[in-house]
This record gives C-alpha cells, sequence and structure tokens, in this order.
C-alpha cells in the first residue's frame, strides 16, 4: 500500500534530517524554506510520498506569516488524496517549552481538529538519549510534551539520524502509522474544499509571480537596449 507522509514542526527541528531517514538518501536540504517540499522513493517497495513543510517560528501563530500558514494549510493537498500521517518532529536535545507546545497547537489546528487522529510525535535522536530510554526522557520533559503525545493519542515513534543504515527503526515507522490508519477506520486525512481552494490559490499567485518576473526582466532588456543604442549614438 502506498504510504503519504507530511512532517510538520517549528524551525530547526530536524523534519529535513527525518525525511532524509525515512527515504534513505539526501533529497531534504536543511536550509530553511518558504515552500513545502515533496520527494518520494520507496521503503521495501512501498511507495511512499514525503511531504516537508515549512518549520514554523516558536510563538503565537500571530508571529507567523501569511504565507507559511498557507504552505501549512495545503501541504496535505501535495500528496492526493491526502495523507495518512502527520508526524511531528521533535528533536530529542531540545527542551520542549510551554512556547513550543502553544505553537504546535495552533499550527496544527490550522489543519482543523481532525488533523489530531492523524497526527504522531517523531522523536529526532541523533546519539543524545544515550542510555536513558525515551520514556523516561518524556517524563522528565515535563507537562507541555505530554500534553502534545496526548493528543496525538501516545502515539510516538524514535528515528536515529545517525543510524541511517539501520532499515528497521524506518519500517516499525511505517508500521505504527499502518496501525494509526487501522484505528481510523483504515482512513486517511481527507483534504477539504478549502485545502483545495488555497492550493489553486497559491498556484495562481506564483503564476502571477512568475508573470512579474518575466515583464520586469522584459523592461530591463528594453532599458539595456536603449542604454546601447544612446552609448553607439555618442560614439559616432
Amino acid at each position: 500500500m502506498p504510504m503519504r507522509i507530511v512532517l510538520l514542526g517549528f524551525q530547526n527541528a530536524e523534519r529535513s534530517s527525518a525525511g532524509n531517514t525515512i527515504l534513505d538518501r539526501r533529497d531534504f536540504e536543511s536550509k530553511r524554506s518558504l515552500e513545502c517540499v515533496v520527494r518520494q522513493g520507496q521503503v521495501n517497495g512501498r511507495p511512499l510520498t514525503v511531504v516537508e513543510a515549512p518549520g514554523w517560528s516558536v510563538g503565537q501563530t500571530d508571529d507567523s506569516t501569511e504565507l507559511l500558514k498557507r504552505e501549512i494549510v495545503s501541504s496535505p493537498a501535495l500528496c492526493p488524496p491526502g495523507p495518512h500521517a502527520f508526524l511531528i518532529v521533535v528533536p530529542v536535545n531540545i527542551s520542549f517549552t510551554e512556547a513550543h507546545r502553544t505553537s504546535a497547537a495552533e499550527h496544527l489546528e490550522l489543519l482543523g481538529t481532525r488533523v489530531w487522529p492523524h497526527a504522531m510525535v517523531l522523536f529526532i535522536d541523533g546519539g543524545h538519549l544515550g542510555n536513558r530510554s525515551i520514556e523516561m526522557h518524556i517524563e522528565c520533559e515535563g507537562g507541555a510534551l505530554q500534553w502534545l503525545l496526548e493528543k496525538c493519542g501516545s502515539r510516538y515513534h524514535v528515528l536515529n539520524s545517525k543510524r541511517t543504515r539501520d532499515g528497521t527503526q524506518v519500517t516499525d515507522l511505517l508500521d505504527k502509522i499502518e496501525e494509526m490508519v487501522a484505528g481510523n477506520d483504515d482512513h486517511h486525512y481527507y483534504i477539504d474544499l478549502n485545502t483545495e481552494e488555497v492550493e489553486k490559490q497559491k498556484k495562481e499567485a506564483m503564476e502571477r509571480a512568475r508573470q512579474r518576473e518575466i515583464n520586469v526582466q522584459k523592461k530591463r532588456e528594453k532599458i539595456r537596449e536603449r542604454m546601447g543604442d544612446f552609448t553607439k549614438k555618442e560614439v559616432e
């Protein structure tokens, strides 16, 4: 069965690292992007589509640009007919504060309250856990992280970005997503008309921006031509 995943999280949350580990290749760049990035691959013969949405800053949604909000809202439309899972990427080496919790809640709810049954926390560990279990880490982090996990139905998984050759951690993740889908009566997150409309508006805005750039380039070429003619006349 093909699987479709959307990666969400705050800026510097290692979403790109998560996507690269899942697809087992360096398709996602770590540099900051204002637009969603879509990559496709296979895991054990299973077709996989991964969408990385741009990260939000840790603060209120009012601090996020309208473009960022639209990108998050339109992210499900980039893997039609809708994603099986929204993975909220949380690095274990960053303390998950109340500000992180508030930001995650407000940005996830841009997708509607029905996003939560399809959501899972994806912890990214680069070896920081050491001998400590993820359960101990969750307990030590306190209420903010525990609230997020409760909203996700206590669903979580750990990916070690340093163990890229360990394919079992990815297949275990896909198994957990399959289990989550089964708990949703085998339904994925459905794209509503509002989401499709946002994606349509985004494409139209991008086309207008492209046309403006073309017009600017044409004007610049005309100015250069005129300057060239003027220079020739002076020489003559």
